[in-house]
């Protein structure tokens, strides 16, 4: 199989110095992309800006903003079996970024936003055969949550976590499918949890229960 897998937080830059971007470290990315290997799958690794080394034998693919991600992962679609989206892709990004540097005075200062795009929502719009597994990162209502972005969004299955995520080595995770069945892993090393991801996946291929366009 062919795993497309997001991974770490994207930057949108305000002016040349200053950006917004989220805690994301990528290790659950990093993390899936290396089970995916163990299991002797083909993995193409869309990395925002991360500290972590990517695993040898895949193609990292090093980006940094949100419209750059989007582009490598539609540039990649096509050949992949399943999506992992692990990326913590930034919802908005300012609508008028400035060229130079914005220096400090002692007036207000109003920034101005418009939404990104949404990659997930776009594969699940437009994917044929492919598997997408995507990331609901809540802290209240949170399977309520994630049950509506997986149905918005057209996935496979969602992976419901916590902002305590962030940059830990552990975490405790849901895992839904599109048949309405939870799985729940309890406290685990992030390692055991994107093995646990990336079974799920290969199920899901190997069984073809890909939605296609809707449901």
């Amino acid at each position: 199989m062919h795993f497309l897998i997001t991974a770490g937080p994207t930057r949108e830059y305000i002016d040349p110095v200053r950006f917004i971007s989220n805690g994301s470290t990528g290790k659950m990315g990093y993390a899936c992309a290396a089970a995916a290997l163990r299991r002797g799958h083909e993995v193409t690794l869309v990395s925002g800006p991360v500290s972590l080394a990517a695993p040898s034998g895949l193609r990292c693919i090093d980006v940094v903003t949100s419209d750059q991600m989007a582009r490598a992962v539609h540039d990649h679609f096509g050949r992949c079996d399943c999506v992992i989206m692990t990326a913590a892709v930034g919802d908005y990004k300012p609508r008028q970024p400035k060229k130079q540097k914005i220096e400090k005075t002692d007036r207000p200062f109003t920034l101005v936003l418009k939404r990104t795009v949404d990659i997930l929502a776009k594969l699940g719009q437009t994917k044929k055969h492919q598997v997408l597994i995507g990331f609901a990162m809540q802290d209240r209502a949170g399977r309520r949550n994630a049950q509506v972005k997986m149905v918005r969004k057209n996935l496979d299955a969602i992976v419901l976590n916590s902002p305590k995520a962030f940059g830990a080595d552990r975490t405790e995770v849901q895992i839904l499918r599109r048949d309405g069945k939870w799985q729940g892993l309890g406290q685990v090393r992030k390692t055991t949890a994107a093995t646990a991801i990336v079974k799920l996946a290969e199920k899901l291929v190997k069984d073809g229960v890909s939605v296609k366009d809707g449901g």
